[in-house]
């Protein structure tokens, strides 16, 4: 079976596309394609072009690894559609499974598109920092109108047949066999005289107004993004241009989109997040343990958010509490989170009802002993964490895992009071626990191969990115945040305004300072680690700036007031009482303030998280350079068109970071020092591990 198989069904040529998994449109593709197309037009007595994909789809895309090659290597999607568009027989894209990409403008190269109703179809260049480079941007909006297609294009998100249909976009849904169907369909229209073309097309619906409100739009959705607005530009060329120019104008400004930082960040942590789900040591022939049931100590804002994942999911959860009104505010605000998605239209009051049945409230620990997993989210305390662990250990099934979702803990000192420390893991979930995608899947020394698997393949039955970390005071995510904290703080110190400090982070692409982030967390938190770290350590209780504004009573946006003021938009600002706190705090340590840069401020943040980063990889804390970004993009903010900081340092240069941390007084991590000095950058270094 070759790549693109011919075979004769009578008067059609039929073009199958073999190449698993997805069918990408990878190297072998569009030179079987081709030639297929000059088989049919060779022969008098074929009628029409059938092109289909084999196996469990149509064809799910451009092969993104070809990206990184020169374009005269790269397989040749846009000869192919030009063939296509000028072929003069009955062309028809036969679609299951999925249209995405090039697949999508493969199929709006034929003439016509038949599909069964489940199918999908979609461009979702804009996720991978690029847009549609083989006339998506202008046949798109032929078919369904500029507003539809500027949607889909800027979303990325695919829409179902049933739709496309109704839009055009397909002209007609298959019940039953696809192949059937679409030879029947070619059969009908072979004869169709002139052939219908979307290049040759006017753009509905193109009022200058609609291209004004995208433009608008995507400040605030796709803010400091590249993409974006190219393909607002090519949109509403397809509407004021000849079909040509705008096709010779999309091949350009695709190489400058996928040249472009932001496109290598974005495929970078496409790729990254693949290979995160990679551990050494585990196998498809791991054993792995089916979660039927679980179980949640505590029903406040943690818990009450790790039990809608499972329950979203399908999977009955027990919660417990130690007071009934406790546990009554929880399911309170568990049902009132339903609720308002009902009220979105995201789920119907029948969902939300069937959630909240597979939820059972109680204050007997005991009613968890024939959970699958039992996951304790109290708040940090060592002493309660161990004294919770030692009753489970005596209450759950053999199996069960035990998890905490301690956010900063040691996982080997809890393990530590049971009797089965293999069977026990930290799944530290990020806040709130419902939205956020990232899971830390915290691997203890005794932690057995058959619980991280079964861990890891729990996240994407709950649709969390899970990633596997080692045991340190905050794991990888906090551990690194304490140091960016850590340096936020000094920047205060030495002269910087709160505000400022987040205004430099806002800058690069973050959603929220390290101040506004801390605020939102609750200061009595970080508080509270600050102080259990200098405890562990034997030094002073810390007393910084920060430590007196937690001091007087300001804990963040719950109490609506911390380093900021809030009021009920929860919008931060500055206080000056707050202010004057701070710079006598300055005068009180003989600190002469200074004028510090947006600049100076942006690195000396963004090279903390990167130095710390090193150190945990040298640690082996985690697996790759690749792992931290992921982290830092799904649960921290960190901007995905950046790749993570770890790939944004790269992109700034290992030697640059160096000097700038040496030029700021921080000491580069070693690692960090020696890629520098090797001119390697951090994916180098995954290279080298065998983990990238």
């Amino acid at each position: 079976m070759s790549i693109v198989d011919q075979s004769r069904q009578d008067d059609i040529l039929v073009l199958t596309i073999n190449n698993p998994p997805v069918n990408a449109f990878s190297p072998g593709v569009p030179e079987g394609l081709k030639a297929g197309l000059d088989a049919a037009a060779a022969d008098d007595t074929i009628r029409a072009v059938v092109i289909i994909g084999g196996g469990r789809t149509f064809v799910a895309g451009a092969d993104i690894r070809t990206f990184n090659l020169p374009r005269e290597q790269s397989p040749d999607l846009r000869g192919t559609i030009q063939k296509l568009d000028a072929f003069p027989k009955p062309t028809v894209a036969a679609i299951h499974g999925t249209a995405l990409g090039g697949g999508l403008e493969l199929a709006m190269g034929c003439s016509y598109r038949v599909a069964v109703k489940d199918a999908q179809v979609g461009l979702p260049e804009v996720k991978l920092g690029v847009l549609p480079g083989a006339g998506g941007t202008q046949r798109l909006p032929r078919v369904v109108g500029a507003q539809k297609a500027l949607e889909m294009m800027l979303s990325g998100n695919p829409i179902k047949a049933t739709e496309a249909l109704q839009l055009g976009l397909i002209d007609q849904l298959v019940d039953g066999d696809l192949l059937a169907g679409a030879l029947a369909f070619a059969r009908g229209h072979a004869d169709t005289r002139p052939l219908p073309r979307i290049s040759e097309k006017a753009v509905p619906g193109a009022a200058p107004e609609v291209f004004a409100a995208a433009r608008e739009g995507i400040k605030k959705t796709h803010r400091g993004q590249l993409s974006p607005s190219l393909i607002v530009d090519l949109a509403e060329m397809a509407a004021t241009k000849p079909f040509a120019e705008g096709w010779d104008a999309e091949a350009t400004l695709f190489m400058q989109a996928k040249d472009s930082p932001q496109s290598r960040g974005l495929r970078h942590i496409f790729f990254a997040e693949r290979e995160s789900a990679k551990i050494p040591g585990l196998t498809k022939d791991t054993p792995t343990t089916e979660i039927r049931s679980a179980g949640i100590i505590g029903a406040g804002t943690m818990g009450g958010g790790i039990a809608m994942n499972f329950l979203n999911a399908g999977i009955p959860v027990t919660i417990v509490e130690t007071a009934q009104d406790a546990l009554d505010r929880g399911l309170g605000v568990i049902r009132k989170n339903y609720e308002n998605t009902a009220k979105k239209g995201r789920m119907t009051m029948e969902d939300v009802e069937g959630r909240m049945a597979l939820l059972t409230p109680t204050l007997d620990m005991a009613d968890l002993k024939d959970a699958d997993i039992i996951i304790e989210a109290v708040f940090e305390n060592m002493d309660v964490k161990k004294e919770i662990f030692t009753r489970l250990d005596a209450i759950a099934k053999p199996g069960a895992i035990l998890a905490t979702n301690t956010s900063t803990l040691d996982v080997n000192e809890i393990a530590s009071v049971t009797k089965r420390p293999e069977s026990v893991i930290g799944l530290h979930f990020f806040s709130p626990a419902n939205v956020m995608k990232l899971l830390e899947i915290v691997r203890a020394d005794q932690t057995s191969d058959s619980v991280l698997a079964t861990s890891m393949a729990l996240a994407k039955k709950i649709r969390k990115v899970g990633v596997v970390v080692g045991v340190c005071d905050g794991f990888v995510g906090n551990r690194m945040v304490h140091r960016y904290g850590d340096e936020a703080r000094k920047l205060v110190e030495e002269g910087a305004k709160p505000e400022d400090v987040d205004a430099s982070m806002n800058a690069l692409g973050l959603p929220m300072g390290p101040f506004q982030m801390s605020d939102m967390a609750g200061l009595d938190i970080g508080y509270a680690i600050r102080a259990h770290q200098a405890k562990v350590a034997g030094r002073p209780k810390p007393d910084g700036w920060l430590d007196r504004i937690v001091e007087r009573g300001r804990k963040g946006q719950k109490t609506g007031a911390g380093i900021y003021d809030y009021d009920e938009t929860r919008k931060p600002r500055p206080n000056a009482e707050m202010q004057r706190l701070i710079e006598d705090y300055r005068a009180e340590k003989g600190v002469t303030p200074r004028e510090i840069t947006q600049e100076e401020s942006t690195k000396r943040l963004a090279y903390s998280l990167v130095n710390e980063g090193a150190r945990i990889l040298e640690e082996g804390i985690a697996q790759r350079a690749g792992d931290i970004d992921v982290i830092y993009i799904y649960g921290y903010g960190f901007p995905a068109y950046r790749g993570g900081p770890m790939q944004y340092a790269s992109e700034q240069g290992l030697q640059s970071v160096v000097a700038d941390l040496e030029r700021y007084g921080q000491t580069p991590a070693p690692l960090l020092k020696r890629l520098a000095d090797e001119g390697k950058t951090f994916a180098d270094f995954d290279a080298e591990k065998g983990r990238g």
